[in-house]
């Protein structure tokens, strides 16, 4: 009993931390500095370098924001909407990977003038994704569970 009631404070700790974790930076994202922020990564990114070139800055950062806080908000409505929780879970694996491919295309993500590679700032903010990309998978699976508990009961 105790392990159920820690695996579930876990998981929602979890998917709140999640939730508020992409409403808060996505929020961001309408921020003059936090379009200067992302520059070095969106400029290097194969996929974001044509969308910059068609939106310009602000505009694809206020996309990106928007869609974090859509996503965001998706994972946080598991209590009444498990299916579109999952759904949201899946959109935030998306975006934790694609966020970790800046790893491979950001020149600034690594420091230079070392033997071996090591992570510079950028770098070291970008590989928590990693967890994040674990925690989305995570909530996506419990949240589809929810959903054919939820269907199973309604038949």
């Amino acid at each position: 009993m105790v392990g159920q009631g820690l695996q579930n404070t876990g998981f929602s700790t979890i998917r709140y931390g999640l939730a508020l974790n992409l409403l808060s930076i996505g929020r961001l994202k309408f921020e003059v500095y936090e379009v200067e922020n992302i520059r070095p990564l969106v400029t290097a990114s194969p996929l974001f370098s044509r969308l910059l070139t068609e939106l310009g800055e602000q505009k694809l950062a206020r996309v990106i924001g928007a869609t974090e806080m859509i996503t965001g908000s998706l994972i946080a409505a598991r209590p009444f909407a498990p299916r579109a929780s999952a759904l949201g879970s899946l959109g935030a694996a998306g975006i934790f990977a694609t966020t970790l491919s800046f790893l491979a295309t950001t020149p600034e993500a690594w420091q230079e003038r070392r033997r071996e590679p090591k992570l510079s700032l950028a770098g070291q903010f970008l590989v928590k994704d990693i967890v994040l990309l674990g925690a989305s998978l995570l909530t996506a699976a419990e949240s589809l569970q929810a959903s054919r508990r939820t269907q199973s009961t309604t038949r």
